[in-house]
């Protein structure tokens, strides 16, 4: 196995393809590009064979194979580990894919991790009856802040190895870590998703001796990030890097508005029968409706769509957005298939204590309108290392004093 030379610098890549006239499909596999390692060469040809679920494991999972007979792990690693996405509970190749892929990721990897003075630190912080993983970073230089990073509602924290990296290299002290509902946390420790994100950030926090720190979350970390922040002050400054002002909301914000209307008529009457039927009618037309319930109920532990819908109404920052004083920046994109970026608004009036507050909108012209700006990575991370560069600017020095010193 050739591994990844580690003395590259980062490059993060840049683009947005369109590849599948579905547009979940489209995003994921621009994800499998631009963030899991994947390549353009190796997916194009592919991405028309992809019209449901099956199809997608089915052509993953081929990528994947095609790329270890040629020796290409890394672009394997992306594959084998997408493949996983559409599976849902209950197939017994779900667990296998995603462990195969995680053992390949740390065998490919492995320069980061060994030696005396490794690059990049692994741990494992005790929280409630499970672990959660760390990677942790210091700057080569000086060192311009603390970060704390995690994902959101589908992440995995292995995919976000080279912006971990990168922040390193611009100079960044980083913890990234994967929390209940996420990755291995779930999947090989069986600990679903909790609305109250300040709970395992302060584990993290407390094990590592941390205050100080920016915390950045990403997509539904967008809610999970400001949340804890609410409740914990050594965090200084929050990155929402996506609009997320409630999730039960965002799930039906791409929808017609009459159907908005309806979908919140049927919750206050506690309709699950006839919501399940509407979400199961519109799941068999779907591949996004019909992904967004399975993984739902699977990651949030409900027996159905009703219970998942439900259970998204705790995913709401307006219960603590006053209790948010610091600085945040929340990230915006223009095409986002998954939320209505125009929720902003009702985000901005949630936040009337915060100390400053940024919103960055992210275009179509600078390959940044997709989720999470999967198309243009570094062009989010440099906004936000330009952001936090900023606020510190504005902040008044602190003053030491002695004994000798006049009150």
């Amino acid at each position: 196995m050739i591994k990844y030379d580690i003395t590259q610098p980062i490059v993060l890549k840049k683009g947005v393809y369109k590849l599948n006239d579905e547009r979940n499909f489209d995003y994921q596999l621009n994800r499998v590009i631009n963030w899991d390692g994947g390549r353009l060469e190796d997916v194009k040809p592919i991405a028309a064979n992809i019209k449901n679920s099956t199809d997608w494991k089915r052509e993953m999972i081929k990528l994947g194979d095609t790329a270890m007979s040629e020796g290409r792990t890394g672009n394997a690693i992306a594959y084998y580990r997408m493949s996983e996405f559409f599976m849902y509970d209950g197939d017994p190749d779900k667990r296998r894919y995603y462990g195969l892929a995680t053992k390949l990721f740390y065998e490919y990897y492995a320069d980061y991790f060994e030696g005396d003075d490794p690059r990049i630190e692994r741990y494992d912080v005790p929280y409630e009856n499970v672990k959660l993983p760390v990677m942790h970073v210091r700057p080569f230089g000086e060192c311009k802040g603390k970060i704390l990073i995690h994902g959101g509602n589908d992440s995995y924290f292995e995919e976000f190895l080279f912006s971990l990296l990168y922040l390193q290299e611009k100079g960044f002290d980083v913890y990234l870590f994967e929390g209940p509902g996420q990755g291995g946390v779930m999947r090989m420790q069986g600990m679903h998703f909790t609305h109250e994100w300040e709970k395992p950030v302060k584990a993290v926090l407390d094990f590592f001796g941390i205050s100080d720190i920016t915390i950045i979350g990403i997509s539904l970390g967008g809610y999970l990030a400001p949340r804890a922040a609410a409740f914990d002050k050594r965090i200084t400054k929050v990155v929402a890097w996506s609009v997320f002002p409630c999730f039960q909301d965002i799930l039906v914000s791409m929808q017609p508005q009459s159907t908005q209307r309806a979908f919140r008529t049927l919750m206050k009457l506690h309709a699950r029968p006839l919501l399940n039927f509407v979400f199961g009618k519109k799941a068999r037309k779907s591949p996004i409706i019909d992904w967004g319930i399975k993984h739902g109920c699977y990651a949030y532990e409900a027996p159905d769509a009703y219970s998942y819908a439900k259970k998204l109404k705790l995913y709401d920052l307006a219960p603590v957005a006053d209790k948010i004083t610091q600085d945040v920046l929340i990230l915006g994109a223009s095409g986002d298939h998954f939320i209505d970026y125009r929720l902003i608004g009702r985000e901005i009036n949630m936040l009337t204590n915060v100390r400053s507050l940024t919103f960055r909108l992210f275009t179509e012209k600078e390959e940044a309108q997709n989720h999470c700006n999967v198309g243009n990575g570094k062009l989010a991370l440099d906004t936000i290392c330009e952001w936090i560069a900023s606020v510190d600017e504005q902040k008044p020095p602190t003053v030491s004093r002695t004994s000798g010193d006049s009150a």
